[in-house]
């Protein structure tokens, strides 16, 4: 089954350029991907991702709203019982803030100058177990 992520725009950040080249890598290696669009508020981004199961949310966010537009995302999940979606970011991040984000539940920050490869081979660690024998043998 493939992995399935949204790719979401929260806030008034009005740049998506970046975030339309991580799905369209994403989906290039195999994933699900959703996008939806941009000026999305966290409630929103919650309920697309409880509607459409994904494994994971990908954020983007160029504005400076990351402090508080991330942590919401992941407290509207929390709220609405989907505590297992997994939940990372990207964008003009500064460093000093990526252990705050951690924090609040963020699993994973990917900055300016990140290769889609790095992205992709953490989408695939992240939400893929290893086999094990007994289900080798299938």
């Amino acid at each position: 089954m493939p992995i399935r992520i949204l790719i979401a725009k929260p806030g008034l950040d009005g740049h998506d350029r970046g975030a339309k080249v991580v799905a369209r890598a994403l989906r290039d290696a195999g994933c699900e991907v959703i996008y939806t669009g941009l000026h999305q508020s966290p409630e929103h981004i919650a309920e697309v991702a409880i509607q459409e199961d994904v494994d994971g949310v990908g954020l983007s966010a160029l504005s400076g709203a990351h402090l508080t537009l991330f942590p919401s995302v992941v407290a509207e999940l929390r709220r609405r019982g989907a505590d297992d979606i997994v939940v990372f970011g990207g964008g003009i991040i500064p460093d000093a803030d990526i252990p705050t984000l951690e924090q609040a539940g963020i699993a994973r920050i990917f900055g300016p100058g990140t290769s889609l490869e790095e992205i992709q081979s953490w989408v695939d660690h992240q939400f893929h177990e290893p086999l094990t024998v007994s289900e080798e043998g299938q």
